[in-house]
C-alpha cells in the first residue's frame, strides 16, 4: 500500500464491494473495475473503516481527490447506498438510476408481467405507477399462435413525482432518509 499504509482487511473490501454492487458507488456513473477511497483522507484518519470506504471507479477516485467531488457528497453517496440497497432490488435501481440518467427519456417504461414483483417496493413506495397493460395484438395468425405457447402481458410503468424527487436526490448526493 502506500504511504507505509496497511492492507484493507478481505472482509471489509468484501463489504464494500458487495455494498457498491461492485460498481461505482456514484449512481450515475455504476462504472468498473473499482477501486477502495477513503472519505476522509488516509492521511488524517490512519485507518480503515467500513463507513470512511467507498467504492469508486478510477475516474469518480480522481475527481475526488482532486476536490471536484466534495466531501459533504462523498459522505451522502455512502449514506444513500445503504437506504437504496436495503430497500430496492437490482431492477429497481435501475428503473431510478434511468431515470436519473435521463429525465426525458426514462419517466416511462414497459416490463413483462412477470417482472411485477421485482418492482414490488417502487410499486409501494409510490416511486412508479403501472399506468396500462397492454397485450399482444388480438389479430393473430394461426402461426402466430403457434410462436406464442403463452399469452403475455406487458405494464407500462411511469416514474411518479415522488420517484422523480427521489431519482434526483440520489443523483445529486443528497439525502434519502
Amino acid at each position: 500500500m502506500p504511504d507505509g499504509r496497511p492492507d484493507i482487511p478481505a472482509a471489509m473490501k468484501r463489504a464494500v464491494l458487495i455494498e457498491a454492487g461492485h460498481r461505482c458507488a456514484i449512481p450515475t456513473c455504476k462504472a468498473v473495475p473499482v477501486e477502495f477511497a477513503h472519505i476522509v483522507p488516509w492521511a488524517q484518519v490512519q485507518g480503515h473503516t467500513f463507513d470512511n470506504l467507498i467504492a469508486l471507479c478510477p475516474t469518480c477516485h480522481r475527481r475526488y481527490d482532486n476536490g471536484d467531488i466534495d466531501r459533504v457528497a462523498m459522505r451522502q453517496y455512502k449514506a444513500n447506498l445503504a437506504v437504496v440497497n436495503s430497500r430496492y432490488g437490482d431492477l429497481e435501481q435501475r428503473i431510478l438510476e434511468a431515470y436519473a440518467e435521463d429525465p426525458e427519456n426514462g419517466k416511462t417504461f414497459m416490463l413483462h408481467a412477470t417482472s411485477l414483483l421485482h418492482v414490488r417496493y417502487l410499486l409501494r413506495d409510490g416511486l412508479i405507477a403501472d399506468v396500462a397493460t397492454a397485450t399482444p395484438s388480438t389479430r393473430m395468425t394461426v402461426e402466430d399462435l403457434k410462436r406464442f405457447a403463452t399469452f403475455e402481458m406487458y405494464h407500462m410503468f411511469m416514474i411518479t413525482e415522488e420517484g422523480a424527487k427521489f431519482a434526483q436526490r440520489w443523483r445529486d448526493a443528497q439525502s434519502l432518509a
